[in-house]
């Protein structure tokens, strides 16, 4: 990766698994050609074994292919793809109160409200991607509203019911805050920065990243939390320990993405804290690979997962190392890169079926060999694949014009 030849061969790695398998794997299989949307529950070899729906998942695929056709090429498969996601949402998602469901049968009948508004989040990202597509003012209208409901639901006190009886415990964590930044620097990257419940997105940007940095930051603790107390203390019990480094590696793109837009060197230091906090705490020196949970205080996790290999950890942990090496040519993240990236693509891809497995046991054993299922699906796989062909591309770009002008680039 630190040489032309490198990043070269890196990129092919990228946009190659992406166009030529994971989402071929995806239109030949996930498609719901009778009744619109995603089917994401898929054996090994694509069959198709529930057809119960996740309706995030609408909204997560239809971003991945308003995405691709945007940003790669216009390819008429990609934007019916996306038009079926977006369809479907609109026909089958929201209750009669206009939340949205968590799961709906195969033809769109109601299976399931969680308290979440994650749905909202990714149907209002979905939504802005593909209004850019197609110029589509319902979806533009639509994406405004999801995420002012996600905002609604998100923060008004009392909207969304607690998790834990707040009278006794009153608790917050950091995953509202992530998804608020995504959301709005993917609204204000597909619509302009629109204004939405009285900020506008770059406010609400602000205000994520001031929370968590605030209050699930923990420099005596070199970690950021997932759950703290509602002033930003920490909860001496099993939830309050609980660390998720994939989780909090993924916060960390965002901000450094945010950084590396603003060229704010704040908040690219922030972003680099977090990774390199939550790297020593999630990357696993015996076996390889991301743990999924780690104790703050390195005691037992409570959840039997908490050694095992998820998919959806290793992409964010390649994007964020990716990113931070673009940013500051450091060895040490080209390093961490090539650990995630290699670790990854030698356990997780199945060279027979194609698309990636999603659960390993620690050591890298297949736990489980399906494909896709109400968590997995069009999603973080290709976004990792796509942002990391597209950050190197510009890489490449950046390379050009720093010869150009007589400078060497970072190394």
């Amino acid at each position: 990766m630190t040489t032309p030849d490198g990043r070269a061969a890196l990129t092919a790695v990228y946009r190659d698994a992406l166009l030529g398998d994971v989402i071929p794997f995806w239109l030949r299989h996930g498609l719901d050609r009778d009744h619109g949307g995603y089917l994401t529950a898929l054996d090994r070899d694509g069959t198709v074994i529930d057809t119960d729906k996740s309706i995030w998942f609408q909204g997560r695929g239809a971003w991945t292919f308003a995405t691709l056709y945007n940003t790669v090429e216009q390819n008429p498969a990609w934007l019916d793809a996306a038009k079926s996601g977006i369809e479907f949402l609109r026909r089958c998602g929201s209750a009669p109160d206009g939340k949205l469901y968590f799961t709906v049968t195969r033809d769109g009948r109601p299976l399931r409200m969680r308290r979440y508004v994650y749905s909202e989040s990714f149907a209002a990202m979905a939504n802005a991607v593909y209004a850019k597509a197609t110029d589509d003012g319902q979806a533009t209208e639509d994406a405004m509203r999801y995420f002012d409901a996600y905002l609604d639901y998100s923060f008004t006190p009392g909207r969304m019911p607690a998790k834990v009886e707040p009278a006794t415990r009153p608790t917050k964590g950091v995953g509202p805050l992530m998804f608020c930044l995504l959301t709005a620097q993917e609204l204000r990257e597909q619509l302009g920065d629109v204004r939405v419940r009285g900020r506008s997105c770059t406010e609400w940007i602000d205000w994520s990243i001031g929370e968590i940095e605030r209050d699930f930051l923990k420099p005596d603790h070199e970690a950021l939390m997932e759950v703290v107390g509602s002033g930003g203390e920490i909860l001496d019990h099993f939830d309050g320990r609980q660390l998720n480094p994939g989780h909090a590696i993924e916060c960390a793109w965002f901000i450094l993405h945010e950084g590396k837009l603003r060229s704010d060197p704040r908040l690219v230091r922030l972003g680099l804290t977090i990774l390199d906090w939550m790297w020593k705490r999630g990357w696993d020196d015996e076996f390889g690979g991301v743990f999924y949970f780690r104790d703050l205080r390195g005691l037992p996790v409570q959840d039997y997962w908490h050694d095992m290999k998820f998919w959806w950890p290793h992409c964010e942990v390649v994007i964020a190392t990716l990113l931070a090496w673009t940013l500051t040519g450091d060895e040490k993240y080209a390093r961490w890169h090539r650990q995630v990236h290699d670790w990854s693509f030698r356990h997780f891809p199945d060279p027979e079926f194609g698309e990636w497995y999603g659960y390993l046991h620690r050591d890298g054993r297949v736990s489980v060999p399906l494909k896709g299922n109400l968590w997995k699906g069009p999603y973080h796989l290709p976004r990792m694949l796509w942002y990391c062909w597209k950050l190197l591309d510009a890489s490449k770009e950046a390379d050009v014009i720093a010869k150009g002008r007589g400078s060497r680039p970072a190394t």
